[in-house]
Parts: structure tokens; C-alpha cells; sequence
């Protein structure tokens, strides 16, 4: 089962650490070897707990948060293994929206936003890594520019930033997580795909219902890889490109 090519198996009981944390930073680092990028399956439950010290609870979380992340896939009778994944560009940088149409010369409008705290759906909750059920700030603003709107952005924020309704929500988001709660975002996990504009979409984006948007969901990290931010959004596709490059390693 554990091969002279696995990484270390060890985790620290006296940590502070939670232990299930720490599993999951395990795997983590496990699942970006080369033979579990090619399909085999990972250690199994059983094993990788008693070969860890811990409980088979404990080990089921961590891979249930990144089962949740789609980083992981599981199958009844046949055990847990990398998730096949369209190709990943992991950016070095990314701007927020404003930023990025300021740094090409466009003045961004918003010409909607609302800010208030709502109970979290499973959805949100297994994104954010919190239980189901708990109050989060939920930012949606519909942004453009002096001819149209162009995008439809949803956000849920984990309860430990403690962001308030009364912040101004007009700044750039990231700018305004860095300089007043001191948190600096670093991670991104994104999923992109085309989709038709459903009556909501099309009344927003001022489109016909049916007509393509393109989707971006996104998970933001921040330097610990500790989540800070679910966002949905969506753009008018007469409007945007997603331009990716990739550097072959």
C-alpha cells in the first residue's frame, strides 16, 4: 500500500492544528503525486487512519472536504481517487473586477448591490467549509459599464472575516479584505463553463433568455488556504473572453 514513492505519512497529535486539517493538507500534498495524478487510487480509509493514529471520522472529513472541492472523487466498492479535472491554469496573479477593467481603461458602474446576512445552503456551506445552516454576508452586485450591464456577481464570505453590511462594498473587494481585516487573498479554485441565461440572467444582463452567458464559480484562499470567499458569476458572452495561458512544465 505505501510504496518507497509516497511522501511521509505523518501528521503532528500535539498540534494545535486540528487534526482533520492537517489530514487534509496531507492529501493535499499526496494527490499531486504523479501516479495518483494517473489514476490510482489513493490509500484507503481504514489504512491511511491507522497508519496516521487517528479516527476513521477525522480521516472521512478531510476527504470529504476535498471530495467537496472536486479535487477528490469517490466510488462505492472502489475507492477514492484524483478527480479528473478540464485543464487548470493556476494564475499567478488576478485582479477584482473593477481593477481589472480600470487597468484597460474602462470606468466600471454598479448598477445594483445588495448586502445582508442570509443562512447558508449546502452549496455555500460545503464551499465556504462551514456547517450548513450558519449566518454568512452574502454580497450580489450587477456591474457594467455606461452602455450596459455585463455581470452578475454573487458572494458568500466565511463568518470568520466578519465582514459587515455597513462596509463599503463600492471598493475593490480584495482591496477592501486587505486593508481593513488583513486578510490577503492568494488561492483561487475556478470552474468555467458556458450556460443559457435562464428569466433572472436575462432580466440582469438585459439579454433574451436563452442566449449564452459564460459561468465562473470560484473558491478563494487565503495564504494558510483557509477559504474566504464562494463567488458566482456571470457575464454577458457578447462581452467577455477568458483568455488562459499555459506554460508547459
Amino acid at each position: 500500500m505505501y510504496g518507497h514513492t509516497d511522501m511521509d505519512l505523518k501528521i503532528e497529535h500535539d498540534s494545535k492544528i486540528p487534526l482533520y486539517y492537517q489530514v487534509e493538507t496531507l492529501l493535499r500534498k499526496l494527490i499531486t503525486l504523479p501516479k495518483y495524478q494517473n489514476g490510482e487510487l489513493l490509500p484507503n480509509e481504514v489504512d491511511l487512519s491507522k497508519r496516521l493514529g487517528i479516527s476513521r471520522s477525522t480521516t472521512r472529513q478531510a476527504i470529504k472536504n476535498l471530495v467537496n472541492e472536486n479535487l477528490l472523487e469517490r466510488k462505492k466498492g472502489v475507492g477514492t481517487r484524483v478527480s479528473k479535472q478540464p485543464t487548470i491554469s493556476h494564475l499567478s496573479n488576478w485582479l477584482s473586477f473593477t481593477k481589472e477593467m480600470n487597468a484597460k481603461g474602462i470606468d466600471v458602474i454598479n448598477y445594483e448591490l445588495e448586502v445582508g446576512d442570509v443562512i447558508s445552503n449546502e452549496e455555500v456551506a460545503n464551499a465556504l467549509k462551514i456547517t450548513q445552516g450558519r449566518h454568512v454576508l452574502k454580497l450580489r452586485r450587477l456591474r457594467g459599464t455606461s452602455q450596459k450591464p455585463a455581470v452578475l456577481t454573487t458572494s458568500w464570505f466565511h463568518p470568520r472575516i466578519d465582514l459587515s453590511e455597513d462596509d463599503d462594498f463600492n471598493l475593490p473587494l480584495y482591496e477592501l479584505l486587505d486593508k481593513k481585516y488583513n486578510t490577503l487573498v492568494h488561492f483561487s479554485q475556478e470552474k468555467i463553463k458556458a450556460e443559457k441565461a435562464n428569466a433572472v440572467l436575462a432580466d440582469k444582463l438585459n439579454i433574451e433568455i436563452g442566449d449564452p452567458v459564460l459561468s465562473r464559480s470560484r473558491i478563494v484562499s487565503d495564504q494558510g488556504k483557509r477559504v474566504v470567499e464562494y463567488n458566482k458569476t456571470y457575464y454577458r458572452a457578447d462581452s467577455f473572453t477568458y483568455f488562459i495561458e499555459l506554460k508547459r512544465e
